[in-house]
């Protein structure tokens, strides 16, 4: 099996399968593509076109194919001599529906089911209606309104002996102890002998069992169809559009191990840990022994068998303890990769973690993995191709035009009060009681009131810097002190100063102080799963402030809104991009890099077209202030104000600048019909996130309205044909500075320290947007029968509009990669020093293993340089005198260009970048010198 070189990352879904997969390996080889890194493979939900919604971690998922589907794939990459990484969930599954048979037994047992242990549940609330109960809130209305409207009918399944309450797509089983009371409404004197052994489980201690054998009895009696029809007819008793059925009805549902709610009565009441504030995906308790054995037996069979070679977490700070899930992990697939087939042998198997790093945060280097899925390293190539002199001009604008702060993390802290005190108030609830009880075992805090709690933890989440921190026995770790430091600070700022002496109790409370400094008992426990629940609190609590709401309500540049970035930091010098290539390679060497991904929200050549106005801001700001006039007849006056509003018509004309298809022209009405599909459900989308005007659970359908008619009249309608052609013409003289940087962060990634990951479809342009729309089919024929290695650059890049010239930019480069992978795996990282002219313009950097060496030089900030150019390349006389400082060992010795095969020589350890940048805005040289210092062909 070749070393892991370059990863692909493929959604797969009912409409993509395993064996679609398998027909394209060897087209992903010809890229150069190593491994293969698949979406969640195992049984998701029906029809779910990602995968996250597991409902049966014990099979692969049938909608894909199945396992002989998979072993289908990995027999044809083995055929290449390619390997297999497999996505995972680890934090949650789906719950509600009908599919998750183990959710269904919680449901129907409470705590003496097998699998109550399984889920984040607390059996015990503070609320009395929920003592030893589960809340259940996938009610469409209130419970009394659906009992009223007979929405919760009580249903038969004959086939397995089995009472359950239905709500449309959900189930709701009965308990087999309260089988009797409708048993007894029958007219069959079977059935109702049979509910007198049902009423006996009550008192059972151990009722498990003898309730499957009493449910395999009525499933038997059931055969008979009279006796069915009696007991149909029985539950017509249970019809709750009568008095008589909505009583007798709710007494059976209150009888239950769970309390039917409506959806919207989750983010207060919920007692059971969900991934962020979604009511269909329960958090496990996957640091139990018996959990982690359980939900990882099939992923375990597939690398003991040798079918999967690597595996990525998802959503890591939703664990309990994330360092020790990882090293029990580690552990576990060392000991199975021992074992593997002798056709499936590799040294080693690579685990990476979905983490979002903050800025100056390092992944901790002692969770025995391979580093993170890279997107952290898509927020330092985005902070390098951004012109530092465009920030104040953008600013200004935004804040000028949409009336919103132009401080980020304004935005941050407001988004982060609402969701506290919204979706996620049940969990923040949670941390608060728990918060209490730790007061009430120590007599000098126990007049702590909860009020006072709740203000001061809502101050310090507010203010938290970083997803979360990771503390253990000995307390927070050393690295996480100066973040947990920042909070206390800024909450200091906001929160009343007679609570200021309860941040020092939450300062010791929550990893100041050591748990093994406390006694073991009751005091320990509740200190340990206060800090537990505190750290799972912060890290949706910043995702869903952050990535799901700010992002989408501050637009200064949307270019920096993007997942794991900083939005607040707007750039970085190359020196700074150095620092953190310098530090991957001494710390995570393998850490994947990644500059597209499912949860983007916008694609990596979307990115990169608008990141050039930051170098074009005040073309930009000439140009929304005479477009927004344009469009004034557009516009529509609601109650609630202007729609759409100033700032969301300033992101639109954001997006439509660096979406606008390279081919598509203004006047081309079936595919600008396509077009506006496309922007019309990114804009639904980001003005429900932005939680302003609409939201998803309360949408505003007048502003969304509006919004759509605004779009389409712009993209669509006659009467805007010249404003649609301005936009049109201001998009292509965009997109030549544009490809300039994708070219440039596709070099990059493909050979910085680390495993370049290459998302689906991404070889060629990506202008996509949020999810769904970069989960779109991908023209994968399309893609491989374009594939050219012979072309020649200048001609590729003559005809940039369809993509090829990246295609083959990455092909080129991962050729390299596959036949030199030490040089890139363990080969030093040396920074190169730009001088002259254009420095600025210019990233430069050598890696060098055993003598092998590669410089890589690549245009930034390129924009004026390129001038009116219709192509993506810079005039050589324009770089003037700049020109890149080389290391002493290639003082004279000519370096070969990979990409075109020109060779040049440079002078005094110089090269020129005219030199450098032929047919290309970037390039690589090779050139490989033997111990005695003589250059190798």
């Amino acid at each position: 099996m070749k070393p892991l070189s370059a990863t692909l990352r493929l959604q797969f879904h009912r409409d993509f399968t395993l064996d679609h997969a398998t027909e394209l390996v060897g087209y992903f080889a010809s890229l150069g593509i190593s491994h293969l890194y698949a979406s969640p493979l195992l049984t998701a939900r029906p029809g779910s076109m990602h995968g996250y919604d597991v409902i049966d971690p014990t099979r692969i998922n049938p909608e894909l194919g199945g396992e002989p589907a998979l072993r289908r794939l990995v027999e044809a990459l083995r055929r290449e001599g390619m390997g297999l990484i497999l996505d995972i969930v680890s934090n949650h599954m789906a719950v509600g529906g009908r599919g998750n048979t183990w959710w269904l037994d919680v449901l129907e047992w409470g705590r003496r089911s097998p699998y109550a242990q399984f889920f984040d549940i607390e059996w015990n609330s503070p609320d009395p209606l929920l003592e030893g109960q589960l809340l259940v809130p996938f009610l469409g209305s209130d419970y009394g309104e659906a009992l009223q409207q007979g929405s919760i009918p009580l249903r038969l399944d004959a086939e397995h002996g089995a009472l359950y309450a239905e709500h449309y797509e959900h189930r709701f089983p009965i308990t087999p102890p309260s089988y009797g009371e409708v048993l007894r409404l029958s007219d069959d004197a079977e059935l109702r002998s049979l509910a007198q052994h049902f009423d006996a489980l009550k008192t059972e201690p151990a009722p498990y069992q003898t309730a499957l054998q009493l449910r395999a009895e009525l499933a038997k009696r059931l055969q008979d169809g009279a006796t069915r029809q009696r007991l149909e007819a029985a539950l017509g008793h249970y019809d709750s559009t009568t008095e008589e059925g909505f009583r007798r009805l709710h007494g059976l549902l209150e009888r239950q191990h769970y309390r039917l709610a409506s959806w919207r009565t989750a983010g207060d009441d919920i007692n059971w840990r969900r991934f962020f504030d979604i009511n269909e995906l329960g958090g496990l308790r996957v640091e139990r022994p018996v959990v982690f054995e359980e939900t990882h037996a099939k992923i375990f069979e597939l690398i003991g068998e040798g079918l999967v070679d690597g595996l990525r977490i998802d959503h890591i700070d939703g664990l309990a303890n994330p360092r020790g899930y990882c090293r029990r992990l580690r552990r576990r697939v060392d000991r199975l990769n021992a074992g593997r087939p002798a056709e499936a042998a590799q040294d080693h198997v690579p685990i990476y973690v979905e983490k979002i790093l903050a800025a100056g945060e390092r992944l901790h280097d002692d969770w025995g993995v391979d580093g993170t899925t890279g997107y952290e390293f898509m927020n330092q190539v985005s902070l390098l191709q951004h012109d530092p002199a465009g920030k104040a001009v953008l600013c200004g604008l935004w804040s000028e035009t949409a009336e919103r702060p132009e401080d980020f993390m304004d935005e941050v802290r407001q988004a982060r009060q609402l969701v506290l005190t919204g979706p996620l108030a049940g969990d923040f609830e949670t941390v608060a009681q728990a918060l209490l009880q730790v007061a009430r075992h120590d007599l000098m805090t126990r007049d702590i009131t909860l009020g006072a709690i709740r203000r001061a933890l809502l101050e310090l989440i507010v203010h938290f810097p970083v997803y979360r921190t990771y503390i253990a026995a000995q307390g927070r770790r050393s690295a996480d002190e100066p973040f947990f430091q920042q909070a206390l600070a800024g909450a200091r700022t906001t929160l009343g100063e007679a609570d200021w002496p309860l941040l020092d109790h939450l300062d010791r409370w929550l990893g100041g102080e050591p748990l093994r400094s406390l006694p073991p008992g009751p005091a320990r426990r509740i200190r340990r799963y206060a800090c537990v629940r505190f750290q799972q609190l912060t890290s949706p609590a910043a995702a869903k402030a952050v990535e799901d709401t700010a992002c989408y309500r501050s637009g200064a540049l949307l270019s920096r809104n993007d997942v794991g970035f900083d939005p607040q930091q707007f750039s970085a010098p190359v020196e700074s991009f150095h620092d953190e290539c310098l530090a991957r390679a001494e710390h995570f060497p393998r850490n994947l890099l990644t500059t597209a991904t499912h949860d983007h929200k916008r694609g990596e050549d979307t990115r990169a077209r608008l990141a050039v106005l930051s170098e074009r801001a005040e073309w930009f700001a000439g140009k929304v202030r005479h477009w927004r006039q344009s469009a004034d007849a557009l516009r529509q006056e609601l109650a609630d104000g202007s729609a759409p509003s100033a700032g969301d018509e300033m992101m639109l004309f954001q997006v439509l600048l660096a979406s606008w298809p390279p081919e598509l022209a203004a006047d081309d009405r079936e595919a600008m019909g396509d077009f506006c599909q496309r922007i019309i459900r990114w804009q639904e989308k980001a003005i429900r996130e932005a939680k302003l005007r609409s939201t998803w659970s309360d949408p505003n359908s007048d502003y969304e309205r509006a919004c759509h008619e605004y779009t389409e009249g712009l993209l669509l309608g006659e009467h805007c044909q010249a404003l649609r052609g301005e936009i049109a013409a201001a998009a292509a003289e965009l997109a030549p500075a544009g490809v300039l940087n994708s070219l440039t962060q596709t070099l990059l990634r493909m050979t910085t320290p680390g495993v370049p990951d290459l998302y689906q479809g991404a070889d060629f342009w990506d202008f996509s947007l949020v999810d769904p729309d970069n989960r779109r089919p991908v023209d994968f024929a399309a893609r491989r029968s374009a594939l050219d290695l012979d072309a020649r650059p200048e001609h590729l890049l003559s005809r940039w509009q369809d993509g090829r010239i990246k295609q083959w930019l990455i092909a080129r480069t991962l050729k390299l990669r596959l036949a030199q992978p030490r040089l890139f795996t363990e080969g030093r990282y040396l920074p190169l020093k730009v001088a002259g002219e254009h420095a600025q313009c210019l990233v430069a950097f050598a890696r060098e293993f055993e003598g092998s060496w590669l410089i890589v030089v690549a245009a930034r900030l390129a924009a004026a340089l390129l001038g009116d150019s219709p192509t993506p390349q810079i005039a050589a006389e324009r770089w003037g005198d700049t020109r890149i400082q080389l290391p002493d060992a290639l003082n004279g010795v000519p370096l070969t260009r990979l990409f075109d095969g020109n060779t040049v020589t440079p002078k005094q350890a110089a090269l020129h970048a005219r030199q450098a940048l032929g047919a290309l805005p970037v390039a690589l040289f090779q050139i490989t010198i033997n111990s005695s210092g003589d250059q190798q062909r």
